[in-house]
């Protein structure tokens, strides 16, 4: 009976635990003032950084503070929330306040930052008006999320400078924290927005449930999640709904296009082309061998720590959460994280202001917050040490150079990790890959995903026909999503905004694969038998 109770108390807490770390609306409802911000960030910063905000607001204003935070799931669903309240307030801004018809040009052309010099005259007065304006998503902050994101956002007339560039000059230097590293940029050059920590790529991996299935050395490289042996047990996440994990694949390309030009330095054309292609190779055996493909980021890392799926990809800090929280269960070593030698690089989450934010004093000072070394020590520091966590270890690393200090070792959740130090690590090539960032999520997702049935299933029949080399070349025959397609057709169809024609497009190349994989399999089948 006492374990019973002991049980559904566990339970009780665990459930209730968001709900009393969540402010109340009554806090809301009395604090002197209030900000509101969107983020995909988890329960623990938002609880984390919610606390310490206040604590610092009120001492430097004498005012009490309550944060408002706004949580619909990822980037792009962030993306898309604000692209349609800024629709909505301009529009009104433009047929209320400026007596202006409204019609399809002006709704295409006001968010367009890539708006032609030779764009009829009402898309450039309505892109002008816009960028004058002071309307208003009814949102403060921006805060999380890869760089992609945010220069979209900066692109499109959303976020706004801001004034902690002005203010803290001296933060703004290669020693502290630089316009860039490794091929990464680090903040805007039109201060609209600043990254606040550092993310990096890698494994999650789980040593008993590799042993179950033979392997008995843990992966190290991106390579090793084309294993025949994990077939069903990798944990991936779709890219078109978790920017950070299109990060990773990016990743994953960049480095076998460096891999290739190694080979032969003078070819970069050649480099790009088939480093492009072997990337997708990569990307569709660890697609064959996935237990699924989820819509969230966080949720590879916990099926992995509970033994569901032996190898999840994911954001450094989610797997490195999920290792402490299995440890602090005193379960030893068997989930760890890798971060593959020179396949990742150390990218940012950013924080801008919001056009018309609300509450937009209170914005710049949080922007001022998680950029001091008050805010950075949020990061990294282990709970209850000076100026550290209250109840999380949120185990990411500060965007500071001058954070990494001897002075502070003892306090930090990661002393070892020295993300500025001379290593092994990816050096970005944006011009190879950057601007077609939404076309390759949007090809993998469907060559991996959206027949993800076909392909593991002529995947099994190739293994248990012994891999057969003409079986393999016609599975990952990437002829219909080669580099030079992806940037023509492809990107064409993305960039159009058109979802009739992205949908087609879709279907066209579905059923491409699936046709493919299928012949696949009957070659496998063939081979068998002879």
């Amino acid at each position: 009976m006492v374990k019973r109770w002991v049980i559904l108390g566990s339970l009780a807490l665990v459930i209730a635990l968001p709900f009393m770390l969540r402010p109340s609306a009554e806090s809301v409802g009395s604090a002197d003032d209030v900000l509101i911000i969107i983020t995909p960030h988890n329960e623990a910063i938002r609880h984390e950084f919610g606390l310490a905000f206040a604590a610092w607001y009120e001492e430097q204003t004498g005012r009490s503070m309550a944060i408002d935070w706004r949580v619909i799931g990822g980037t792009s669903e962030i993306a898309r929330f604000l692209a349609g309240e800024y629709t909505a307030s301009f529009r009104y801004h433009w047929q209320r306040e400026l007596n202006r018809p409204w019609d399809f040009q002006v709704q295409s052309a006001f968010l367009d930052g890539r708006l032609p010099d030779d764009a009829a005259e009402t898309e450039r007065q309505a892109r002008a008006a816009f960028l004058a304006s002071n309307v208003s998503s009814g949102i403060d902050l921006f805060f999380g999320g890869g760089p992609y994101d945010f220069i979209r956002q900066a692109r499109m007339g959303t976020l706004v400078p801001m004034r902690v560039f002005t203010e803290h000059p001296q933060w703004f230097t290669k020693e502290v924290i630089p316009d860039g590293y490794a091929g990464e940029t680090y903040w805007d050059a039109e201060h609209r927005w600043v990254g606040t920590v550092l993310s990096s790529y890698g494994m999650i991996f789980n040593r008993d449930v590799l042993a179950l299935r033979g392997i008995d050395t843990p992966p190290r490289r991106w390579d090793d999640l084309k294993n025949p042996k994990l077939k069903g047990s990798v944990a991936l996440t779709d890219p078109t709904k978790s920017g950070s994990i299109a990060k990773a694949f990016e990743n994953v390309i960049q480095q076998q296009m460096q891999e290739e030009l190694e080979k032969d330095p003078a070819d970069e054309a050649r480099a790009i082309r088939q480093g492009w292609a072997e990337g997708l190779r990569l990307l569709q055996l660890a697609a064959a061998n996935a237990r699924y493909f989820t819509d969230s980021s966080q949720k590879p890392p916990i099926d992995v720590a509970a033994g569901n799926c032996a190898v999840g990809m994911c954001i450094d800090f989610y797997g490195r959460q999920q290792v402490e929280a299995v440890r602090r269960r005193g379960v030893s070593e068997r989930v760890n994280y890798v971060s593959p030698p020179g396949g990742s690089v150390s990218s940012v989450d950013p924080i801008g202001i919001l056009r018309g934010a609300p509450n937009h004093e209170a914005a710049e000072r949080f922007v001022e917050f998680v950029m001091s070394l008050d805010g950075q020590k949020i990061w990294n520091f282990e709970p209850g040490t000076p100026g550290g966590p209250r109840h999380f270890a949120l185990r990411r690393l500060p965007v500071r150079r001058d954070f990494y200090t001897r002075e502070w070792a003892d306090f930090r959740s990661d002393p070892d990790e020295e993300p500025y130090a001379a290593g092994e690590q990816l050096i970005y090539r944006p011009e190879w890959t950057s601007y077609l960032f939404r076309e390759m999520s949007f090809v993998v997702r469907v060559m991996g995903f959206d027949v993800h049935a076909e392909l593991t299933a002529a995947w099994k029949t190739i293994i248990d026909a012994g891999m057969p080399p003409e079986a393999m070349a016609v599975l990952q025959d990437m002829s219909a999503i080669d580099y030079d397609t992806v940037r023509g057709t492809v990107k064409q169809v993305i960039g159009s905004r058109d979802k009739a024609r992205e949908l087609q497009l879709a279907k066209e190349l579905g059923n491409h694969f699936r046709r493919q994989y299928a012949e696949a399999a009957r070659i496998a089948r063939e081979s068998s038998l002879n």
